[in-house]
Protein backbone atom coordinates (compact mmCIF):
# COMPACT_ATOMS: atom_id res chain seq x y z
CA UNK A 1 0.00 0.00 0.00
CA UNK A 2 1.32 3.11 -0.95
CA UNK A 3 0.13 7.03 -0.84
CA UNK A 4 0.45 8.31 -4.48
CA UNK A 5 1.39 6.70 -7.59
CA UNK A 6 4.52 5.98 -9.25
CA UNK A 7 4.47 8.08 -12.29
CA UNK A 8 7.48 9.14 -14.59
CA UNK A 9 10.44 7.46 -15.71
CA UNK A 10 10.89 4.96 -13.02
CA UNK A 11 6.66 3.57 -13.45
CA UNK A 12 7.96 0.67 -15.92
CA UNK A 13 10.46 -0.30 -13.93
CA UNK A 14 8.35 -0.21 -10.47
CA UNK A 15 5.49 -2.15 -12.35
CA UNK A 16 7.90 -4.60 -14.02
CA UNK A 17 9.83 -5.30 -10.43
CA UNK A 18 6.18 -5.91 -9.22
CA UNK A 19 4.91 -8.44 -11.59
CA UNK A 20 7.99 -10.22 -11.36
CA UNK A 21 7.25 -10.29 -7.46
CA UNK A 22 3.83 -11.94 -8.16
CA UNK A 23 5.10 -14.78 -9.48
CA UNK A 24 6.16 -15.59 -5.74
CA UNK A 25 3.86 -14.12 -3.73
CA UNK A 26 0.04 -13.20 -4.14
CA UNK A 27 0.23 -9.18 -4.37
CA UNK A 28 -2.54 -6.28 -4.33
CA UNK A 29 -1.03 -3.12 -4.91
CA UNK A 30 -3.26 -0.60 -3.44
CA UNK A 31 -2.76 3.45 -3.90
CA UNK A 32 -4.24 6.10 -2.00
CA UNK A 33 -3.86 10.13 -3.35
CA UNK A 34 -1.04 12.25 -1.44
CA UNK A 35 -2.40 15.24 -0.01
CA UNK A 36 0.79 17.40 -0.82
CA UNK A 37 -0.55 19.29 -3.21
CA UNK A 38 0.63 22.96 -2.64
CA UNK A 39 1.00 22.06 0.96
CA UNK A 40 4.32 23.47 3.14
CA UNK A 41 6.12 21.34 5.86
CA UNK A 42 3.57 23.63 8.04
CA UNK A 43 1.04 21.59 7.54
CA UNK A 44 2.87 18.27 7.44
CA UNK A 45 0.81 17.20 10.27
CA UNK A 46 -2.78 17.84 8.51
CA UNK A 47 -1.13 15.68 5.53
CA UNK A 48 -0.12 12.87 7.39
CA UNK A 49 -3.23 12.49 8.86
CA UNK A 50 -5.46 12.80 5.69
CA UNK A 51 -3.16 9.73 4.01
CA UNK A 52 -4.06 8.26 7.69
CA UNK A 53 -7.46 7.98 6.97
CA UNK A 54 -7.24 6.84 3.39
CA UNK A 55 -4.84 4.12 4.43
CA UNK A 56 -6.53 3.36 7.42
CA UNK A 57 -9.43 2.85 5.51
CA UNK A 58 -7.89 0.58 3.25
CA UNK A 59 -5.95 -1.97 5.22
CA UNK A 60 -7.39 -5.13 6.03
CA UNK A 61 -7.35 -6.34 9.71
CA UNK A 62 -5.99 -9.54 9.32
CA UNK A 63 -2.79 -8.23 7.75
CA UNK A 64 0.54 -7.85 9.56
CA UNK A 65 1.47 -4.40 8.56
CA UNK A 66 4.87 -3.28 8.19
CA UNK A 67 5.48 0.45 7.85
CA UNK A 68 8.45 1.63 5.55
CA UNK A 69 10.05 4.20 7.31
CA UNK A 70 13.94 5.81 8.29
CA UNK A 71 13.10 4.75 12.26
CA UNK A 72 12.60 1.04 11.20
CA UNK A 73 15.01 -2.25 11.46
CA UNK A 74 17.18 -2.69 9.03
CA UNK A 75 17.02 -6.10 7.31
CA UNK A 76 19.04 -8.01 5.04
CA UNK A 77 17.43 -9.53 1.38
CA UNK A 78 17.97 -12.79 3.00
CA UNK A 79 16.34 -11.22 6.44
CA UNK A 80 13.08 -10.48 4.63
CA UNK A 81 13.55 -13.93 2.57
CA UNK A 82 13.01 -15.64 5.58
CA UNK A 83 10.58 -13.59 7.37
CA UNK A 84 8.26 -13.45 4.57
CA UNK A 85 8.77 -17.72 4.32
CA UNK A 86 7.69 -18.04 7.91
CA UNK A 87 5.00 -16.28 7.32
CA UNK A 88 3.83 -18.37 4.23
CA UNK A 89 4.75 -21.30 6.56
CA UNK A 90 2.08 -20.36 9.34
CA UNK A 91 -0.16 -19.91 6.30
CA UNK A 92 -1.29 -16.15 8.28
CA UNK A 93 -3.16 -14.13 6.13
CA UNK A 94 -0.75 -12.31 5.14
CA UNK A 95 1.42 -8.97 5.10
CA UNK A 96 0.66 -5.84 4.22
CA UNK A 97 3.80 -3.25 3.01
CA UNK A 98 2.64 0.62 3.85
CA UNK A 99 4.44 3.72 2.07
CA UNK A 100 4.09 6.76 3.15
CA UNK A 101 3.65 9.95 1.41
CA UNK A 102 6.18 13.36 0.92
CA UNK A 103 5.49 13.84 5.36
CA UNK A 104 6.12 10.35 5.88
CA UNK A 105 3.09 7.58 8.10
CA UNK A 106 1.33 9.10 10.70
CA UNK A 107 1.70 8.12 13.81
CA UNK A 108 -1.47 6.20 13.89
CA UNK A 109 -0.49 4.33 11.13
CA UNK A 110 3.07 3.82 12.92
CA UNK A 111 1.14 2.35 16.33
CA UNK A 112 -1.05 0.19 14.27
CA UNK A 113 2.33 -1.64 12.18
CA UNK A 114 3.02 -4.70 13.46
CA UNK A 115 6.38 -4.45 12.24
CA UNK A 116 8.73 -0.80 11.00
CA UNK A 117 11.26 -1.71 8.40
CA UNK A 118 14.15 0.73 7.04
CA UNK A 119 14.84 0.07 3.48
CA UNK A 120 17.18 3.45 3.83
CA UNK A 121 18.60 5.20 6.59
CA UNK A 122 18.52 8.16 3.68
CA UNK A 123 14.84 9.90 2.85
CA UNK A 124 13.24 8.56 -0.45
CA UNK A 125 10.69 9.66 -2.45
CA UNK A 126 7.96 7.29 -2.42
CA UNK A 127 8.79 6.21 -5.49
CA UNK A 128 12.03 5.49 -4.73
CA UNK A 129 10.78 3.15 -2.06
CA UNK A 130 8.61 1.02 -3.89
CA UNK A 131 10.80 0.24 -6.34
CA UNK A 132 13.24 -0.91 -3.76
CA UNK A 133 10.53 -2.93 -2.20
CA UNK A 134 9.13 -4.34 -5.25
CA UNK A 135 12.67 -5.29 -6.24
CA UNK A 136 13.16 -7.08 -2.15
CA UNK A 137 10.22 -9.09 -3.30
CA UNK A 138 10.88 -10.34 -6.37
CA UNK A 139 14.71 -11.05 -4.58
CA UNK A 140 13.15 -12.70 -1.74
CA UNK A 141 10.97 -15.15 -3.69
CA UNK A 142 13.91 -15.86 -5.88
CA UNK A 143 16.17 -16.82 -2.47
CA UNK A 144 13.31 -19.17 -1.40
CA UNK A 145 13.17 -20.53 -4.26
CA UNK A 146 17.18 -21.17 -4.63
CA UNK A 147 16.82 -19.20 -8.17
CA UNK A 148 20.05 -17.56 -9.36
CA UNK A 149 19.02 -14.04 -9.44
CA UNK A 150 20.25 -13.07 -5.58
CA UNK A 151 23.98 -13.28 -5.59
CA UNK A 152 24.65 -12.45 -1.96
Amino acid sequence: MSVGRVKGALAATVSDYEDRASRYWKMDVIEVSGGTRGAGKDQAGRVREAEADRLLGKLPAELEIIALTRKGVDMSSRQLAGYLEGHAVRSSAGVSFVIGGAFGLAPRVLKRAHKKLRISSMTLPHEMARLVLSEQLYRAGSIIKREPYHKG
